[in-house]
């Protein structure tokens, strides 16, 4: 087959009018052309007035050959690449029957599931450790607490149990950072095989939404567990055990007491999994601090963003609710940009500790909620942070404690009308502006919620963003305090077979081990580090 790129038509394009624009560019009769399918679509919205759909197509031809020599300088008229090959590396018979050990697999977000679901595909039977609930469980503890209904659970929430942060997320399955094309096709495909809708093999910027999010990895579980891998929620790994000498893995330890021997463990546990950090830290494990952000959300009537987008076109079914990126580079030297964008979404608690505020944006696949939200995060270093490899841990924790406080030091965060934020006034009310966090705001003064430099520059960067997206410096605007978990604080050192650079058998994996930010880049992380554990395990005596 052939595929070709860039074939833009406008968004009410009647169905005939793409095959007919694919035979105008092959230079070939309608009639010529056999199957199409659909590899990709994008939305152009660069000119609101006429916003184009713009497709990438694999059709069939009678002479392919032909046909690419005739286009051969149309650099958009390609042959269609053969499907890429997933690895095979079976595990050697001890698996099966018990006598080798089996890997085992910490935390079970994207990246811990994809790891675990390659190992068990290659029958090496992997042992997966969650600290927290299966996902029913964990929803309704998160939604209780939410809604005032339940206590704040440390072990079960928006950020511990199944699926990882990202399951109370937009579920956006793409990234700023180029992915392995291979990796990052096998993540779509096996999320579809596990449930997810189809059409996120095709749409350029594919999310599944939190509900829906839900039942896909009760599916993956399911589908580990079939193929003799077996998954143990509420066990909490405490501590792990080296050979003396060599470092080598020898075992992993329970918070009740048990010891599972192990020579090979994925330690995919995530951003806020500050314990783990500190006992791996405590092991003499390598790691460094690494690059974070903080802010806070902002919350938009969702309306506003799609005029401000989509123009006389806000409404359209094939638009959906609108999104935006935006970056602005301040004159203090900082740089302020949009983060984890939910439209039509919900600003959630998302704090993994009692005592302290962390907020994040969730929608549901449907994105039809009144407010889009996104966070307005600062770019920080380890310079802004001195004191080693968990002094991030510790930045985190001061902001998210003072958000407390000033929220009230009940879990509700503080918020603040964008006017009253440029002005450096507290807010009483926040006039129009209808916030979404749950549990709940208390109006206040948010000027000292982070340092200095942060709320300089984003004072700088609001106005400077209404010229991308008008009236996006609306007085009544809601910023709610504070994102603080936009990636991990630390990096936990691996060489170039991906286990850490100085203890063997341990593989650190995902975003909490700094190689990941989202559920695509997990779960490529967690199939290229369960490679990586089969390649080991295979070729061990």
């Amino acid at each position: 087959m052939i595929r070709v790129h860039q074939i833009a038509l406008p968004l009410d394009h009647p169905p005939v009018a793409l095959p007919a624009a694919v035979a105008k560019r092959l230079k070939l009769p309608v009639e010529a052309l056999g199957e199409l399918q659909l590899f990709r679509r994008s939305v152009d919205a660069r000119h609101k007035d006429a916003i184009e759909l713009v497709y990438s197509v694999d059709v069939a031809v009678a002479d392919e050959a032909a046909v690419l020599g005739k286009l051969r300088r149309d650099h958009q008229v390609v042959a269609t690449p053969e499907p890429l090959q997933r690895p095979s590396i079976p595990a050697p018979e001890g698996f099966a029957s018990g006598e080798r050990l089996r890997p085992v697999v910490v935390g079970a977000g994207p990246c811990g599931y994809f790891a675990a679901l390659f190992l068990a595909q290659q029958g090496y039977r992997p042992l997966l450790l969650e600290r927290g609930k299966p996902v029913k469980q964990r929803t309704a503890d998160t939604f209780g607490f939410w809604k005032g209904r339940l206590p704040f659970n440390p072990a079960s929430n928006a950020q511990f149990g199944e699926g990882g942060a990202g399951t109370f997320s937009d579920g956006k399955l793409y990234s700023g950072v180029k992915e392995s094309k291979r990796h990052g096709r096998w993540v779509l495909e096996e999320l579809v095989e596990s449930g997810a809708n189809p059409e996120i093999l095709v749409l350029n910027k594919p999310h599944i939404g939190t509900f829906k999010l839900v039942g896909v990895v009760r599916q993956l579980r399911e589908r580990i567990t079939a193929l003799g891998g077996e998954v143990r929620f509420e066990h909490h790994v405490t501590g792990i055990e080296l050979a003396a000498g060599s470092r080598q893995l020898q075992a992993v330890l329970l918070a009740d007491g048990s010891r599972i021997a192990t020579d090979a463990a994925v330690v995919a546990v995530g951003h806020s999994s500050r314990d783990t950090f500190e006992l791996l830290h405590g092991h003499g494990v390598a790691m460094e601090p690494k690059p974070f952000s903080v802010g806070f959300r902002i919350e938009h009537p969702q309306p506003l963003i799609d005029a401000a987008r989509w123009g006389e076109n806000a409404g359209h079914p094939l638009l959906g609710a609108a999104d935006y990126k935006l970056v602005h580079h301040a004159s203090n030297g900082r740089s302020v940009y949009s983060f984890c964008m939910c439209p039509g979404g919900l600003v959630v608690g998302a704090t993994s500790e009692e005592g302290r505020v962390v907020t994040n944006g969730m929608s549901q696949y449907s994105r039809n909620e009144r407010n889009a939200n996104s966070g307005i995060v600062v770019a920080i270093t380890p310079e802004d942070y001195p004191g080693g490899p968990l002094a991030g841990v510790a930045f985190q924790r001061q902001l998210e404690s003072r958000a407390f406080a000033l929220g009230g030091g009940d879990y509700n965060a503080p918020a603040q009308r964008l006017a009253d934020f440029l002005a450096s006034v507290p807010s009483r009310d926040l006039g129009s502006g209808r916030p979404s966090y749950a549990p709940g705001v208390t109006p206040t003064d948010l000027s000292d919620a982070l340092p200095a430099y942060a709320i300089e520059a984003i004072r700088e960067a609001l106005p400077a963003f209404a010229s991308q997206i008008p009236g996006f410096d609306h007085p009544d605007a809601v910023l709610t305090g504070v994102e603080t978990r936009t990636s991990s604080p630390v990096r936990i050192c691996r060489g170039k077979d991906l286990q850490s650079s100085n203890t063997p058998g341990l593989y650190p994996a995902g975003e909490g081990a700094g190689f990941a930010g989202g559920i695509l880049s997990a779960g490529i992380d967690g199939l290229r580090v369960g490679e990586a554990v089969a390649q080991q395990l295979a070729s061990a005596p």
